[in-house]
């Protein structure tokens, strides 16, 4: 005789079966999720200033924290560089205790009153313990509120020279007319010199920055900073012709306004071209142009030569300005007529100094081959000496034009 179940007992069997079919079809294997706090950070965007500030990156952590919660962080790199332009000063980890729901890490920005561009960089949170992320990386941009030349003034009068001159052609010129320096004919040479020849075999003080060019109302500025930038408390630019423009004789003229004080020492000047297979002083070296800033109404004009260092010798002649002028009020026009064993050194047309191969008692003359161009404004050195107190920053070259006639 056929079994008859209660219906009640048929509903509950059917029931369970349900159920339990329900809960395996649910249950994949993956462990039900922690109800975890959440750490997040945000995007920032600040002025850099002229002097070092410190940012709080704010970590905020949202839900309940039970236990404590921690994040490792690191910076990252972008068009904003460690220890030139940031440097972050919390070490270790952040840890929210229980109850704590906001955490900062403290980053100083490293003000400079040189203009630049918009600059940044990240910081990442990674590896939570007890806590989850949200957004894990903040971008830091920094903008830049400095105008490089704000208390620049170019001078509106002093001498010039012509175009033309009798017997002669323009061979090159850069009347620094466009809007920025034309790296067809000129690189910037950039740093200290170190590890190789630190302080540029001078003892300067300066860190040499493409920043610290620019072009103005058609003329070449180099503005030396007081600025902390790469271990040094000074910055300005340096800028070669190496490997571009090489000339050998012709006349050669510069209309510049000088920089003055204390420890500054502006030049325009020419190295050898070979000087990568013989080393200086045996390239040559012509100074058209140099000036400590302590003697703002002075000027010299210089040769250096010499087998190797140890042999190495100069010969300079001075031009001073009379009465109250200096070098800074008005442009004047450096210049050097250059032929085969001669060398002559003009201000405003006014000859000064001369150099044969007799000045050389005998040394040999390596002035009658391709020599290329620099101009740079020194900070410090064996020749100038250090600033002091006395010397005002930012100081300025200004450079109208450089012609070469032959």
């Amino acid at each position: 005789m056929p079994f008859l179940a209660p219906k009640s007992l048929i509903f509950i069997l059917l029931f369970s079966a349900t159920s339990f079919f329900a809960c395996y079809e649910d249950d994949d294997g993956t462990p039900p999720e922690l109800d975890l706090p959440v750490i997040t950070v945000s995007d920032v965007t600040l002025s850099e200033d002229d002097q070092d500030k410190v940012l709080q990156l704010e970590l905020t952590l949202t839900g309940d924290n039970n236990a404590n919660a921690i994040v490792t962080f690191s910076g990252i790199d972008g068009t904003a560089e460690s220890t030139f332009d940031y440097e972050i000063l919390t070490t270790g980890k952040i840890q929210f205790s229980p109850g704590e729901t906001k955490k900062f890490i403290d980053i100083r920005i490293i003000g400079d009153e040189v203009k630049e561009p918009r600059e940044a960089f990240q910081v990442k949170i990674y590896n939570p313990l007890n806590a989850k992320l949200d957004q894990d990386v903040a971008t830091i941009t920094i903008e830049d509120d400095d105008d490089n030349t704000a208390s620049l003034e170019i001078p509106t009068a002093g001498y010039s020279t012509p175009t033309s001159y009798p017997g002669y052609n323009l061979v090159w010129a850069d009347e620094f007319d466009g809007d920025s320096l034309n790296t067809d004919w000129w690189t910037y040479e950039l740093g200290d010199g170190c590890p190789v020849n630190c302080g540029w075999g001078n003892n300067e003080l300066e860190y040499y920055r493409k920043e610290n060019t620019s072009i103005v109302d058609g003329n070449l500025v180099i503005t030396a900073k007081k600025q902390n930038y790469g271990d040094r408390e000074y910055t300005s630019s340096r800028l070669i012709t190496k490997g571009k423009k090489q000339f050998k004789f012709g006349r050669v003229d510069v209309r510049a306004a000088l920089p003055e004080g204390k420890g500054l020492w502006p030049a325009i000047w020419m190295l050898g071209s070979n000087i990568d297979a013989v080393s200086w002083p045996a390239c040559g070296e012509i100074d058209i142009m140099e000036l400590t800033g302590d003697l703002p109404n002075r000027v010299l004009a210089t040769v250096h030569y010499g087998a190797n260092v140890s042999e190495h010798q100069y010969k300079t002649g001075s031009k001073y300005l009379t009465g109250t002028d200096n070098f800074q009020d008005e442009f004047h026009v450096f210049s050097i007529v250059w032929e085969a064993d001669l060398i002559e050194f003009y201000v405003d047309d006014e000859l000064y100094h001369t150099i044969t191969p007799a000045s050389l008692n005998g040394a040999p003359y390596p002035f009658n081959k391709n020599f290329f161009f620099i101009m740079n404004v020194a900070v410090g050195g064996n020749l100038p000496g250090n600033p002091d107190a006395s010397t005002a920053f930012p100081q300025f070259m200004i450079v109208d034009y450089i012609r070469v006639f032959q």
